[in-house]
């Protein structure tokens, strides 16, 4: 399983970024790697310096890393940047784009909604959180999943993010629905990362 039992927390310090909303004030609070040396300088060689960027990568989508190695696979394929195309290929995941039209608040969260059999798209249900969805795709929550307190909360739009809803997706979340009406482009997608680094660590 991708999910990491180490806490989120100190997980957020280790990579330098916030992976939950929780994780914000304390990663704020100590912006340092954690443990009895995290305040100390440390040399970064190359390699490491891209392995970071790809663990950060990888944290953000909480996938593993087989299923980083094939979402790469398909980039290289792709036309365009490499890298660019990575992330689009990552932002198609179905509990990512769970995520990001505010029905869940935070990856580990839509990962869940996903599994328990919670999601359906286009009007079948799927519990593969590597489902990649497809532009004019609808995605929303089941019928006989509305009323569940979690989904009153996703409906009232307490999970939603601050700003804006990404432009290439269009929700609704009174219906506790979504569309992509597009494919992203990198600019647009909310992750911390030099992909750039991504791919020279994979082409190494």
């Amino acid at each position: 399983m991708p999910n990491q039992s180490r806490p989120k927390v100190k997980k957020s310090r280790a990579l330098g970024i916030a992976l939950t909303p929780k994780a914000v004030k304390y990663f704020e609070a100590r912006p340092y790697p954690p443990g009895e040396h995290g305040r100390g300088r440390k040399q970064n060689s190359d390699y490491k310096v891209r392995l970071l960027e790809k663990q950060r990568l990888r944290a953000q989508y909480d996938i593993s890393e087989r299923q980083m190695v094939r979402a790469y696979d398909r980039a290289r394929k792709a036309e365009g940047k490499t890298g660019e195309a990575l992330v689009v290929e990552l932002e198609r995941r179905l509990d990512a784009l769970v995520l990001r039209s505010g029905i869940a608040r935070t990856i580990y969260q839509a990962r869940q909604m996903v599994v328990h059999g919670h999601i359906e798209v286009n009007g079948g249900k799927v519990d593969k959180p590597s489902f990649r969805v497809a532009p004019n795709d609808v995605v929303m929550v089941r019928e006989r999943s509305r009323s569940k307190p979690l989904f009153e909360v996703s409906r009232a739009g307490g999970f939603a993010a601050e700003g804006e809803t990404p432009r290439y997706l269009q929700v609704n979340l009174g219906a506790l629905a979504f569309r992509l009406d597009r494919l992203p482009n990198r600019k647009e997608v909310p992750v911390i990362c030099d992909e750039q680094l991504v791919v020279e660590y994979y082409a190494r």
